[in-house]
């Protein structure tokens, strides 16, 4: 009797301790951590890196639904102008994605090497880029707003009446750049905590701000949904500033110094080129999305009501997943940089199978229980059961889902972006749509060949991205 006393006072011991250690792991990723990710543990790596990303990434969910929640308050044309500008801005956040994606291979290389002073110097060239590309797309964006709307199919009320929150929201398209940017920066080089911080002060900025100015809440005006776009832009831009505070003064692995800043023809021109490949992936996917949509919109607008929800849901319980994944990117980047390829590439597969069995369990948790997260949105009975149908089915492949973001994030960490862009253009463009059109239309599976479609060709291309990554080029690629 004794003995099972003790033998279960350490298996409690042992219990505490393990719990002790996980918690100071947690404090340590979301605090900010000085560890070297090309000597650390991978686990451990991808652990610190991780979690703050995440948390990140959940911030970020947190405040599209608030946003949307005030501003459906609003009426339906209110909505209709947030639509219609995040259409607008696609481009932008392609472009934005695309410049960071470039900054975060170039950096992390730069920081696995240990060459700091060098990785510093990249980050201002790619700032520089992303202020230069921002005053282009700006200016002529906020001259043009109720044109662009118009163009888009906006109503006359809404082109007439709504289209200053267009305005604000393209004229602030310098704050979205840079806070990309700037935290793809710290994110590279070990620093995701900073990233998650920067963020969550942003977005917590936005949804305090976001009542006040819509609905004129105590000494602020009542703005409507122009409102939204200065809380919104606010918000962003306490963020940049936050974030340029920090590179300046802040004691991080990336520290820019007003001695030091100069213009680099050669590294911005090096930012633009890996940059186009990951704007091209971007593209690529919004495009098969918009004629996805359109091949959907034959069987009706209940239909398309039903796949909007069920995407949106999905794209919901994917940003974790997003998160995880950037871990990836950033370990290829450092331990290349640190001639550490095949520790790269385990990072690669570790990240990918805990990416998946996150996924797994996500998407198994959607098939047995798609009614009940559709109904948080509509209770109408044909948008409920085509949303249904469209969840159900696309969440079996949550699976492939989870490690083809991965390899993905890979290639474009080692600096690779072409490679990605090729398999985008044939998983979207050579097979999701015709197939979509084939199985829908000429087989008259209807929408359930739509989703069947997605469901093969995203398989389909993390099956691809396996293949080509075995084989290693990336591995050799120079940033």
């Amino acid at each position: 009797m004794k003995q099972r006393i003790i033998v279960k006072e350490k298996k409690g011991t042992k219990l505490l301790h393990r719990l002790g250690t996980i918690l100071r792991e947690i404090r340590e990723a979301v605090s900010g951590t000085d560890q070297d990710f090309t000597e650390t543990s991978i686990m451990r790596a991808i652990f610190l890196l991780s979690v703050p990303s995440v948390l990140e990434m959940v911030m970020e969910s947190i405040f599209v639904i608030a946003d949307m929640f005030f501003v459906s308050r609003l009426g339906a044309d209110a909505v209709a102008t947030v639509g219609l500008t995040e259409s607008l801005l696609t481009i932008s956040y392609a472009i934005s994605l695309g410049l960071a994606t470039a900054t975060t291979s170039m950096v992390s290389r730069r920081i696995g090497e240990k060459n700091p002073a060098r990785a510093s110097e990249t980050a201002f060239q790619a700032i520089l880029t992303g202020i230069a590309v921002s005053i282009l797309i700006s200016i002529p964006a906020a001259l043009y707003s109720g044109k662009l709307l118009a163009m888009m199919g906006a109503s006359e009320t809404i082109v007439s009446q709504y289209s200053g929150y267009t305005r604000i929201m393209m004229s602030g398209n310098l704050v979205i750049m840079l806070l990309f940017i700037i935290n793809a920066i710290f994110r590279s080089a070990g620093d995701a905590a900073v990233a998650m911080r920067v963020l969550w002060i942003g977005n917590i900025i936005n949804i305090v701000l976001d009542p006040c100015l819509i609905f004129g809440l105590g000494p602020f005006p009542e703005l409507g949904v122009t409102g939204a776009a200065i809380a919104t832009t606010t918000g962003r831009g306490i963020s940049v500033l936050y974030q340029l505070w920090l590179l300046f003064f802040g004691r991080k692995r990336i520290r820019l110094a007003f001695g030091q800043l100069t213009v680099r023809f050669k590294v911005i021109a090096r930012l633009l080129r890996l940059s186009v490949g990951s704007i091209g992936q971007n593209l690529i996917a919004t495009t098969s999305w918009i004629a996805l949509v359109r091949i959907i919109s034959i069987f009706g607008s209940e239909v398309v009501a039903g796949y909007t929800i069920a995407i949106r849901i999905i794209n919901f319980a994917l940003l974790p997943s997003w998160g995880i994944s950037n871990a990836a990117s950033a370990l290829v980047g450092q331990n290349l940089g640190a001639n550490k390829p095949s520790r790269a590439e385990k990072a690669v597969i570790v990240t990918g199978l805990i990416n998946m069995v996150f996924l797994g369990i996500t998407g198994v948790v959607l098939i047995v229980f798609p009614r009940f997260f559709i109904q948080l949105f509509i209770s109408e009975d044909v948008v409920l059961s085509s949303g249904i149908e469209c969840l159900r089915i696309l969440s079996i492949g949550f699976i492939a889902y989870g490690f083809g973001m991965v390899l993905v994030n890979s290639f474009n960490g080692a600096g690779d972006t072409a490679t990605p862009l090729r398999i985008n253009i044939f998983a979207y463009w050579l097979l999701e749509i015709p197939l979509a059109w084939f199985l829908a239309i000429t087989s008259g599976m209807k929408e359930q060949g739509v989703y069947t479609a997605i469901l093969i060709a995203e398989s389909i291309m993390t099956i691809t991205a396996w293949l080509v990554f075995r084989r290693g080029r990336w591995k050799l690629k120079v940033v």
